[in-house]
């Protein structure tokens, strides 16, 4: 047999690989999602990468004032929605792996910090 197929995913497939690569260091971090590929711990999505190729991050309060300061960016809209703890990383801060893998660590460890949500999956 042949390698896996990846599920189709609106994503466009730089950004994609962008995403993937970001979270290659970390073992722990699951890529997830068809569509929109995402990463979650515990039940508490921290990643999300939108069909667009627009990358969500979820981080604390206090590194989020600053990363919004620092990157001249905003909170994350989703379907018209504001994701109030979710910030935009800019495409030139996507690139960048090395210095949005900082962020990477902190979402992941305010995530894991959050109480867990029960799973949708039926047995």
């Amino acid at each position: 047999m042949g390698a896996k197929k990846a599920k189709k995913s609106g994503v466009p497939a730089d950004k994609l690989a962008l995403f993937d690569k970001l979270i290659a260091a970390h073992p722990e971090i699951e890529r997830k999602g068809a569509n929109n590929a995402y990463a979650a711990v515990n039940g508490n999505m921290f990643l999300l990468m939108q069909p667009t190729g627009t990358l969500a991050m979820r981080l604390p309060e206090g590194a989020r004032a600053d990363f919004l300061k620092k990157y001249k960016t905003k909170l994350h809209e989703a379907y018209g929605a504001v994701m109030k703890e979710y910030v935009t990383v800019p495409d030139a801060l996507l690139e960048k792996t090395k210095e949005l893998q900082k962020y990477l660590e902190l979402s992941y460890e305010y995530a894991k910090g959050l109480r867990p949500k029960p799973s949708k999956k039926k047995s």
